[in-house]
């Protein structure tokens, strides 16, 4: 989650300013409605049609051009607020700019962000979008990958529902990989997935050492299928106990 240079909310009412879907994503949904978008595999206009649609004031216009403005990196986050503790609405209200930051000791360090990811992927499997793909969405802050700094303009940011080094769940992974699957579908372009941790090293630390890239790397081979899914960097081990349901028995990490 991105925590630093971050734009400062408007009003007085910092934690709970920013509610309202700007121009620019309206125009985008009604396109989407309407049909005269692009529609197909599984796709409509910057949507994808196997989440649910939370759409977030926070985004803006990626970079003009064919190559700057391509979506080549997905970017692998973990959220759980307040730490550890999950389910709830906590997360869709940081998006949409409507978190109450007097709710939990813990929020008071949030207020006045201005912060989004394209996706979440929930404990249970379910998966939301909040900012089509054709927006930049503001997950990764300051960052660079392959020399190339500022990966808003050119990545997909999706956040998992989990505590930074700890565990995820099997539903988790199994919808992590449909949806790379999907993204592959929707920007041909896209060719690799990293972590926060990878793109602003030293800064950030998600999804962290539970997360399990062998794991995830094995689900999206045995789709099969093309377009190729992305690859996956790194493809560091977990710790034990923490891998994805190809390598483990049906366990569950300790809340």
């Amino acid at each position: 989650m991105r925590t630093d240079r971050l734009r400062p909310a408007r009003g007085p009412a910092a934690c709970r300013a920013g509610g309202r879907v700007t121009g620019r994503q309206r125009s985008d949904d009604a396109i989407a409605v309407s049909g005269s978008a692009w529609c197909g595999g599984g796709w409509c206009g910057g949507w994808w049609l196997g989440a649910a649609r939370r759409p977030s004031p926070h985004h803006g216009a990626r970079p003009r051009g064919a190559r700057r403005g391509a979506v080549t990196l997905a970017v692998l986050h973990s959220i759980s607020l307040p730490p550890g503790v999950f389910g709830g609405a906590a997360i869709e209200q940081l998006f949409a700019g409507r978190l109450d930051c007097d709710a939990h000791p813990y929020y008071a360090r949030l207020r006045g962000l201005r912060v989004s990811a394209h996706f979440l992927v929930r404990r249970g499997g379910a998966v939301l979008q909040f900012v089509s793909v054709r927006r930049r969405a503001w997950h990764a802050g300051a960052s660079s990958w392959r020399g190339r700094t500022d990966c808003n303009d050119y990545s997909v940011g999706i956040e998992l529902e989990g505590l930074e080094g700890g565990c995820f769940e099997e539903a988790q992974y199994r919808a992590l990989a449909r949806l790379l699957r999907a993204l592959a579908r929707r920007c041909p372009q896209l060719r690799e997935a990293t972590g926060h941790e990878h793109v602003a090293p030293g800064r950030k630390h998600d999804p962290g050492a539970g997360f399990d890239w062998t794991g995830l790397q094995a689900l999206l081979l045995r789709a099969g299928g093309s377009p190729a899914p992305p690859a996956l960097q790194p493809g560091a081990a977990p710790p034990a106990g923490c891998g994805a349901p190809h390598e483990r028995p049906r366990l569950r990490c300790k809340h």
